[in-house]
């Protein structure tokens, strides 16, 4: 495979003087499994190029554009060489000619703000880009954003994929961290630097035991700010960069205009400073730990510095967890960019389900045997089940239940017994398909054998838990995801795709599913005891209450039972209510008319836990918040949602009164949901997106 990447004209693919395109480039493409196919295409005056390059000079001519001599210049160069994937970085006025002239595949990479670019200010000329290339790839949501404003719904979002920047992560000693304040950018208004320069001047008068110092420069701008604490370095290359940020405290990014992404943010954090950043542009998707200022002002910036220096042990804290939760990595990024070069060249296994063809599938997930039988309801028997009523070849593992059983001093948490059960069962099946459900215990090496074991081996994953930034535990879901990323094919989870933060390569939203064997019950024909049910355990399978634990909900939880007395509650998993297993579940949930479905965090679009297959699925009337889209899928006539408290409170009487009501929208509910969000089904999907078999489901309203 031959893969070319084009720079823009002038771009400086050098050592010494390298911008924030020439670096990303360099860093992934030193750590890419295709670093030997790859040839950088671009001109420069400087000596000092980095590897696999090639300069493209030309001489400049009043009468004709430099680009096109520049286009037409590698057009020469590259006529003997077949090229199967061209890159083209922030050029998006190059297309055109591009198009015309090469058969290769093509990925477009936009650094900058898309409408403010040549080649993609207008509606127009986006829609052609769409057109023109196979994918095109942006540095942060809010540069996807502006690229899809105002476009038409029935564009290929396929082809629109988020590559973050990158950087390097150390390991970091803290105690070496000095009283330093840095500031690392052009020295122009728009990227903040007069603010910055103004506020630091009233802190080091302030704080004469702290120092700061400036990075970079401006071809129109000098250095006015004078201080005998204030240092000015100049330009430095990325190296000195990154070195002199382990030592700095306290990290400075203050733009005014909106950054696309943000470079000394990552670089900041990846050193384990104490940031703070403006919120303009993708400067807030660069990290999660980090001082936010919407307003830049030379008086917010003095005050967000102070509190640093004042506040010691918080200081602390944001550096380590800043550094801790770094994932933006060149090996990350790398490993998005193979996956996607990949993706051209991987050849896909025609099967038709018509045609009953069936498949060899290995299921490796949690089926939590070890805790006997107490959650035989759980989603992971319900996609196993969907996937055997489906005809296909089953062989399953519960891998946490294979760790939880084999640990040893030897093996002390158990994965290398699993990962090599894993690797023999593979042997002896040989699958033509591996899902993995929750299994982040499989190791990146294994699956990585196991694809070069078998060239035509389909890895796909699915996940339960919310993956945006509202929602809890984000930073651990997050990268339980992208740990496997290089290796799977397609992920499924429960949130809203276009919701995430952070690219996931094909990701597909997946309903919790029912099924028919587990969801028996039809409370919409009885008259139970109980008016309302709900039931947690604090969002871990426990068996019993965490002493002290807090979950969020409980606010709203006791609201509901202090303050409506003549409502008969069913509650379960908080104050001194324990949680409710197995049959024991199934039984109180048969006494109840309506069901609350309340999942941990802020509400998230489409999110839910598998609380809503499980109250729909048994003929409670469900309540749910509205914020999370479900009218989407459902009328008011198969599902309530609710604004807030009161809209709750007042939907909640009203169905109490109206028992007839209350049963047939009930009734309307689950026979729905049975039809629509089956176990059969949501197995079906998995496997057809997995094997890119077209077929519309009801809840694939956004592919």
């Amino acid at each position: 495979m031959n893969i070319a990447i084009l720079l823009p004209y002038k771009e400086n693919f050098t050592k010494a003087k390298a911008g924030a395109v020439s670096i990303f480039i360099n860093d992934t493409n030193k750590l890419s499994n295709y670093r030997k196919n790859i040839k950088v295409y671009g001109y420069t005056s400087f000596k000092d190029e980095f590897k696999n390059y090639i300069n493209i000079f030309i001489k400049k001519s009043f009468f004709n554009s430099t680009s096109l001599q520049y286009l037409n210049k590698f057009l020469a160069e590259t006529k003997n060489i077949k090229i199967d994937i061209l890159e083209i970085h922030n050029r998006p006025n190059y297309i055109d000619f591009l198009d015309k002239n090469y058969k290769s595949k093509k990925i477009l990479f936009f650094h900058n703000d898309p409408q403010v670019m040549l080649g993609s200010r207008t509606i127009k000329e986006r829609i052609n880009l769409l057109n023109k290339i196979d994918i095109i790839v942006f540095n942060s949501n809010w540069s996807k954003l502006r690229f899809l404003e105002n476009l038409p719904n029935n564009i290929d979002y396929k082809k629109i994929i988020i590559i973050p920047q990158s950087t390097s992560k150390t390991k970091i000693s803290f105690d070496k961290k000095k009283n330093l304040i840095s500031y690392v950018g052009k020295l122009n208004k728009a990227k903040g630097y007069n603010i910055f320069g103004e506020s630091i001047l009233k802190i080091l008068d302030k704080y004469p035991n702290w120092k700061s110092v400036v990075i970079g420069d401006e071809l129109r701008e000098k250095f006015f700010f004078k201080h005998k604490n204030l240092k000015h370095l100049g330009y430095k290359n990325n190296s000195y960069i990154l070195n002199k940020l382990k030592e700095v405290a306290i990290s400075v990014v203050p733009s005014q205009w909106n950054e696309p992404f943000g470079r000394s943010s990552i670089e900041a954090a990846s050193r384990g400073s104490a940031l703070i950043i403006s919120n303009s542009g993708g400067l807030s998707e660069t990290t999660k730990d980090a001082i936010v200022i919407k307003n830049i002002t030379v008086d917010n910036i003095y005050k967000k510095i102070k509190f640093l220096i004042d506040n010691k042990q918080y200081r602390k804290k944001l550096q380590r967890s800043a550094h801790k939760n770094f994932i933006l990595t060149n090996k990350y990024s790398s490993n998005l960019l193979d996956t996607l070069r990949s993706s051209f060249f991987t050849k896909k296994i025609n099967i038709n389900l018509n045609e009953n063809k069936k498949l060899k599938i290995f299921h490796i997930t949690n089926f939590n045997e070890r805790f006997n039988g107490r959650l035989h309801y759980n989603t992971s028997k319900r996609i196993n089940n969907g996937l055997i009523k489906l005809g296909h070849n089953v062989f399953s593992i519960s891998d946490r239940d294979v760790i939880y059983n084999y640990k040893s001093l030897v093996d002390p948490n158990g994965k290398n017994i699993l990962n090599n059960k894993i690797i023999e069962s593979c042997k002896n099946f040989n699958p033509d398909t591996i899902i993995m459900g929750h299994a982040d215990s499989v190791k990146t090496e294994t699956l990585d054998y196991l694809k070069n074991k078998n060239k035509n081996l389909k890895i796909c994953q699915w996940f339960l838990d919310p993956i945006t930034k509202y929602g809890p535990d984000y930073v651990n879901n997050k990268n339980r995801l992208l740990k496997s990323e290089k290796f799977v094919d397609v992920n499924f989870i429960t949130t809203d795709p276009k919701s995430i933060d952070f690219n996931l390569n094909n990701a597909y939203f997946i309903p919790n599913p029912v099924d028919e064997s587990f969801e028996t019950l039809k409370n919409y024909e009885k008259n139970p005891n109980n008016d309302l049910f709900f039931a947690m355990s604090h969002g871990v399978h426990r068996g019993i209450l965490k002493t002290g634990k807090i979950d969020e909900r409980e606010k709203l939880l006791n609201k509901l039972f202090n303050k409506n007395k003549q409502f008969k509650f069913d509650f379960y998993g908080y104050g001194d209510k324990q949680p409710i297993w197995g049959d024991d579940f199934i039984n109180v949930l048969s006494n109840s008319k309506m069901g609350l479905n309340l999942s941990r965090g802020k509400p998230i679009k489409y999110y839910s836990s598998d609380r809503l297959a499980q109250l729909m699925g048994n003929g409670l009337l469900t309540f749910i918040d509205e914020k999370t889209c479900y009218s989407d899928f459902f009328t008011n006539k198969e599902l309530v949602t609710y604004k807030n408290y009161d809209d709750l409170i007042e939907k909640l009487y009203k169905y109490k009164k109206n028992d007839k009501e209350r049963k047939l929208i009930a009734k309307n509910g689950k026979l729905k949901y049975l039809k629509y969000f089956n176990s059969t089904l949501v197995a079906e999907f998995i496997i057809n997106k997995t094997y890119d078999i077209k077929k519309k489901y009801y809840w694939d309203i956004n592919n």
